[in-house]
């Protein structure tokens, strides 16, 4: 055992006895010292490299840089800074103009126009209504396989008019369609040729790709200003912050542990920041199972849970109670929904209720990823719920396995999160009856006639408003059925060192302040202790 884990396993053990924090930290900065002593010496890289380069340090690289089939988030945040798209979304995750504005002529018929101020692709060519028409029609093609097909399947027929202006013509009424077209415009002719997108990206964003080197550095260039931006990737947290620190990277995003950030904020030459996110965290369960089949566990199971507690103690209050998948302040969101109360004596309670006693307690198969941070908030969640009389077999597996056994079915409880979901049809995607896996993520085998129609309404609803008011409802039911015990969303957290500025946090965690962040030039840069 590396001593990594056996310092992530001591904390674990530290957690259920509530001596958290003070013990994390003191686990986190041994790590550090011992991390350092195998390493070089702290320094700080010449100026004339750090002065040309900003170094983003990621927990993971894209896996494509092709937006027809990025469905990870560092691929899709990457992507969006080298495509341009036609749709964005606002504040409150309304669909809003981006490469084109749009109207609906009937409602099987929209029509975009492209905005005259569009920038042209990378390799100089004029970005037009062919390209989007060829982008999304490979999208289409079902010899592409593109994951992002499914959602557009509605799509009956697209027409590009002359170079400004393109129609999409639909299968059957879709309210939400505009919010569909997020996904970014690639060059037509270059589709035509299969170019390799996923490795040499040509878009017409704000960024332009300069290399991708086969030891995972992939570096951009910023068009405003020819700033290079160079994701390196370090999977280890603590590694990522001895490299921050030694001046190997700049900044970085999410993917720490708690102690760990709350260690960097005292230091007078790091920042750190952290705002609201909407990355939703929950239980997933097997409603097929004879166990998690029943409602009552499931309820018994979320008054268990004391999520404020967790929140406070090991997340470091970096994350805020979860009640549905779409957060409070989205347009269909509902703030004023009723949150599961913490008690045990209720839970205990429904247990009996449901035939369970003292001797005879039910045994719930937990399955999580082997990330450490995730692995310690199992553990928790573990404890918690053996307090009430629920028997928690904890097992963790490489994200591959884990994610392969959930795709499958293969599970009675799990732990995941839904990344950015700006989109209410993650309704329809993640309960209907209809989206069993393969079609899709309906994993827990959640077959209800009353939701099934809530989310036919909705998405059949001729306004916004009406389509609120059916989500709302949707969510409350859903509470009350608990196919998914919601847990967080998960604030976002950005390390920088002194000398960088100009980076903003955004709800959805995307990349988008690296297309303003700089380095203040200091006459003289500290040198980097470990106190």
């Amino acid at each position: 055992m590396s001593f990594a884990d056996s310092v992530n396993k001591f904390i674990a053990k530290k957690l259920i006895r509530k001596a958290w924090l003070p013990i994390a930290c003191l686990s986190v900065l041994l790590a550090l010292f011992l991390s350092a002593c195998d390493g070089a010496p702290p320094g700080v890289p010449s100026e004339t490299a750090s002065s040309k380069t900003i170094r983003f340090g990621l927990a993971a690289s894209p896996i494509t840089l092709d937006p027809r089939f990025a469905t990870d988030a560092v691929s899709t945040r990457i992507n969006r800074l080298l495509y341009d798209a036609l749709v964005d979304f606002d504040e409150s995750f309304q669909a809003v103009p981006a490469l084109a504005d749009w109207r609906r002529i009937t409602p099987l018929h929209y029509q975009f126009t492209l905005g005259p101020e569009r920038a042209r692709f990378h390799n100089g060519a004029p970005l037009t209504a062919f390209d989007v028409k060829a982008t999304y029609d490979s999208i289409l093609d079902a010899g592409a396989a593109s994951p992002h097909g499914t959602a557009l399947a509605v799509i009956e027929r697209i027409v590009a008019i002359d170079p400004n202006t393109i129609d999409f013509h639909l299968q059957s009424p879709d309210p939400l369609f505009p919010g569909r077209l997020a996904l970014g415009i690639l060059p037509g002719d270059l589709i035509a040729r299969d170019h390799p997108f996923n490795r040499k990206p040509v878009g017409s964003g704000p960024m332009v790709f300069v290399d991708w080197s086969h030891d995972g550095k992939l570096q951009l260039r910023r068009l405003a200003d020819g700033r290079i931006i160079e994701f390196l990737r370090v999977p280890e947290a603590t590694v990522r912050v001895l490299k921050l620190l030694r001046g190997e990277i700049d900044l970085m995003q999410n993917d720490l542990l708690p102690e760990l950030t709350a260690w960097l904020s005292e230091r007078e030459d790091i920042i750190v920041e952290t705002a609201r996110g909407i990355n939703f965290s929950y239980l997933g369960f097997h409603l097929q199972d004879p166990v998690t089949g029943d409602p009552r566990v499931r309820q018994a199971v979320a008054h268990a849970l004391d999520r404020e507690a967790i929140i406070r103690h090991v997340w470091g209050g970096a994350a805020r109670v979860a009640n549905a998948v779409l957060t409070p302040d989205h347009w269909a969101g509902y703030p004023s929904l009723q949150a599961i109360p913490f008690d045990p004596d209720k839970a205990k309670a429904l247990l009996a209720a449901a035939g369970y006693t003292k001797d005879h307690r039910p045994i719930l198969v937990y399955k999580t990823s082997s990330n450490p941070f995730r692995v310690r908030l199992a553990t928790v969640m573990q404890d918690q719920l053996q307090r009430v009389g629920i028997d928690v077999d904890l097992r963790s597996y490489d994200w591959g396995t884990f994610y392969g056994d959930i795709k499958a079915g293969r599970f009675r409880m799990y732990s995941l999160a839904w990344v950015s979901i700006k989109m209410p049809d993650i309704f329809r995607y993640a309960f209907h009856s209809a989206s069993l896996p393969p079609a899709g993520a309906n994993r827990g085998r959640f077959m209800d006639t009353f939701a099934d129609r809530l989310i036919d309404e909705a998405e059949a609803a001729s306004s916004l408003t009406e389509q609120a008011r059916l989500y709302r409802e949707l969510q409350e039911y859903l509470l009350a059925r608990l196919p998914y015990v919601p847990l967080w969303y998960e604030d976002n957290v950005l390390v920088t060192r002194g000398d960088i500025t100009g980076y903003r946090l955004t709800p959805d965690g995307n990349y988008d302040g690296l297309m303003t962040v700089r380095r203040n030039v200091s006459p003289a840069v500290p040198s980097v202790t470990f106190r």
